[in-house]
C-alpha cells in the first residue's frame, strides 16, 4: 500500500479525534475502521478519511448506537466494507437469542461456539452478549422474558465466560480486583470486563455481585491491587455508600463502571470508565 499524502501517526490520530490510541487500534482490529498504509520503516499511517470515519463513529455511538452498529454505518457512508460480516454476526446472534428464549441449552451452546470460532471475543462479548444481556434486562421489565428465562439465559452465559475466565488470576501482571457494591447485583460485565482485562496482561481477583464493604476493605489490604474496579448500576448506589468508598478509595486507585456520571464518581474519589466495554478495558493502565 502506497503511503498518503500528509498521513499521520496513530498518536497523531489519537490527539486529532480524542479516542485514545489503544481504542483505535480496537476498532481497526475489529471493524476495519482504518485503513492504514506503511511508512518505508513499517510504520502505521493514517489518513483524513480514516480521521473522518472515527469522527463519524464516534458521533454515531454519541447518538446511542453501538460501536458495531457505528461503525458499519460509518463504512457504509465512506463506501468502505466492514472487517465483519454483519449478517453472520446478526444470524448467530439471533441464533444465541432464540435458543436461550426457548430454554434450549444444546441449540445455545452450539451458537456460542459458532459464535467464537467466526469472529473475535471482543466482539461475541461487545457486540453479541452485551446488547442481548441489555435486552434482556428491557423486556423482563415490560413483562415480555419471564423470570425464569432470565434465570436460564443468565446462569448459561455465566457458565460460558467463567471457562473463559479460567487462569485470569495466572501470571505476573499487576493486580486488578473487580466487585460490585452492595446492592448491586449484575455482574455478568464485569466477568466480560475481567476476561478482556486479563487477555491485556493484568492479573484478575473477581469478588463478584454485591459485594459487602467490609469485605471490600478487607481484600483490598490483603491484595492490595494496582487499580479496583467496582460496579454501580446508578449514581444512587454511589450516593448510599459515599462515606465508605472515599474510606476505600484512599486505600488504592479505583475506576467505577456502569455510571458514568464523571461528577458523581470523582466525588467519591474514583474515576469513571467508559459505557463501551471495550474501550473501558483498554483504558486502565497499571
Amino acid at each position: 500500500m502506497t503511503v498518503v499524502d500528509g498521513a499521520i501517526r496513530i498518536g497523531e490520530l489519537a490527539r486529532r479525534t480524542g479516542v485514545s490510541p489503544e481504542l483505535l487500534r480496537a476498532w481497526e482490529q475489529r471493524y476495519g475502521l482504518l485503513l492504514p498504509s506503511r511508512s518505508p520503516g513499517g510504520f502505521r499511517l493514517y489518513s483524513v478519511a480514516d480521521e473522518d470515519r472515527i469522527r463519524a463513529m464516534t458521533r454515531l455511538i454519541g447518538d446511542g448506537l453501538s460501536a458495531a452498529q457505528a461503525a458499519r454505518q460509518a463504512l457504509t457512508a465512506d463506501g468502505g466494507q466492514p472487517a465483519i460480516e454483519a449478517p453472520l454476526v446478526d444470524q448467530l446472534a439471533d441464533q444465541l437469542r432464540t435458543a436461550l428464549d426457548s430454554f434450549d441449552g444444546t441449540g445455545a451452546h452450539a451458537s456460542f461456539d459458532r459464535l467464537l470460532a467466526s469472529v473475535s471475543l471482543e466482539v461475541v462479548l461487545a457486540d453479541v452478549l452485551v446488547p442481548y444481556l441489555r435486552d434482556l434486562g428491557d423486556r423482563w421489565v415490560a413483562g415480555r422474558a419471564t423470570v425464569a428465562q432470565e434465570h436460564f439465559a443468565s446462569n448459561l452465559i455465566r457458565g460460558r465466560l467463567l471457562a473463559l475466565a479460567r487462569d485470569w488470576d495466572a501470571g505476573d501482571g499487576p493486580s486488578l480486583l473487580l466487585a460490585c457494591l452492595p446492592g448491586e447485583a449484575h455482574d455478568l460485565g464485569l466477568i466480560m470486563f475481567g476476561i478482556l482485562t486479563s487477555r491485556r496482561g493484568w492479573r484478575i481477583t473477581f469478588l463478584g455481585a454485591d459485594t459487602p464493604l467490609d469485605t471490600l476493605h478487607a481484600s483490598i489490604r490483603n491484595i492490595q491491587p494496582a487499580l479496583t474496579v467496582l460496579v454501580a448500576s446508578t449514581p444512587s448506589l454511589l450516593a448510599a455508600h459515599a462515606h465508605d468508598l472515599r474510606r476505600l478509595t484512599s486505600l488504592t486507585r479505583t475506576a467505577i463502571a456502569g455510571v458514568t456520571d464523571a461528577q458523581a464518581v470523582s466525588e467519591v474519589g474514583a474515576t469513571a470508565l467508559p459505557g463501551d466495554i471495550v474501550q473501558a478495558a483498554t483504558a486502565i493502565v497499571p
